[in-house]
């Protein structure tokens, strides 16, 4: 059969940066097996297929990377709100609309609106509280990124594992320096996996001043990925353990990312946090996307 596909760049406003999507707005029929062969067939960090309801939501949406399905990721939904708005799915948007998509790691509320010269903004909710795992050997993070484990600052916190739907290894460096340095060492993230960290998706960041408030990296070798130009679940991880950690009991907070700099694919991705009563309560991370080509694909 043949299947219509949009894809777009997510986190930037200039088309080829970012990080590429396909959708298939129209995937029902498809089996999973099909499903990964198109993702495999795309070969980007996420190809996301929608598909009728089953709990009455605006949407269902599955996501697979090359590799796998994923119950949940940032960008995937960002670019697909994006890709179905674009098609009028959800009206003429004459004023902020909130669609929820139901996936497997739980309801994904994501907000669309316009901002100035009409372009579409979307932030999503992330679908789980924050979970925090086990805290991560320095010297195995540096080993799995060709860094050494003096590249590394554990003063706020060491390499942890953490999650709001997806879990990543989050670990602070130094300096830019260090995260430019940074590079996927297969055999290291192989050991993270014999250490028991699964998935071993190790997210790298630095605080800046410059713009900026974070600039980070994300690799992945293990699941298709050697690095990520722009990861929503990760950052959205990171912003809840960032207010986690802060020691105020309540409060809002918001960061300004940038990714995808050292792989020539820069973003832009915007995430806050919210914390009461010293619990994080919500978090979400937004940007804007530009359509890069449609066309048909035969399964």
């Amino acid at each position: 059969m043949r299947y219509r596909y949009f894809t777009c760049d997510v986190f930037t406003d200039s088309r080829f940066g970012g990080n590429q999507l396909a959708v298939l707005p129209e995937a029902a029929g498809l089996g999973d097996e099909q499903m990964q062969q198109v993702a495999r067939e795309f070969n980007y960090s996420e190809t996301t297929f929608v598909l009728p309801l089953q709990e009455g939501h605006d949407r269902r949406v599955r996501i697979f990377t090359p590799m796998s399905e994923v119950p949940f990721a940032g960008h995937p939904n960002i670019g697909t709100a994006f890709v179905l708005a674009g098609m009028g799915v959800f009206g003429a948007l004459e004023a902020p609309r909130e669609v929820t998509f139901e996936e497997q790691a739980g309801l994904v509320a994501v907000a669309i609106r316009r901002r100035a010269g009409g372009r579409l903004w979307c932030e999503l909710t992330a679908p789980q509280q924050l979970s925090l795992g086990r805290p991560v050997a320095v010297g195995s993070v540096a080993a799995a990124v060709c860094l050494a484990p003096d590249d590394f600052v554990t003063t706020s916190h060491s390499p942890q594992v953490a999650s709001v739907g997806l879990p990543f290894v989050l670990a602070e460096l130094k300096d830019r320096d260090a995260l430019g340095r940074a590079r996927p060492n297969v055999a290291g993230f192989e050991s993270l996996v014999a250490e028991g960290v699964d998935p071993p998706d190790v997210h790298l960041y630095v605080r800046t001043a410059d713009g900026f408030d974070l600039r980070a990296r994300m690799f992945s070798p293990l699941d298709g990925i050697p690095e990520d130009p722009a990861t929503g679940s990760a950052n959205c991880a990171l912003a809840g353990l960032l207010a986690h950690l802060d020691a105020a009991a309540s409060g809002s907070y918001g960061w300004r990312i940038a990714q995808g700099v050292e792989m020539g694919r820069p973003s832009v991705l915007e995430a806050r946090a919210e914390k009461r009563d010293g619990q994080v309560a919500n978090v979400w991370i937004g940007g804007e996307c530009v359509s890069v080509a449609e066309g048909l694909i035969d399964v």
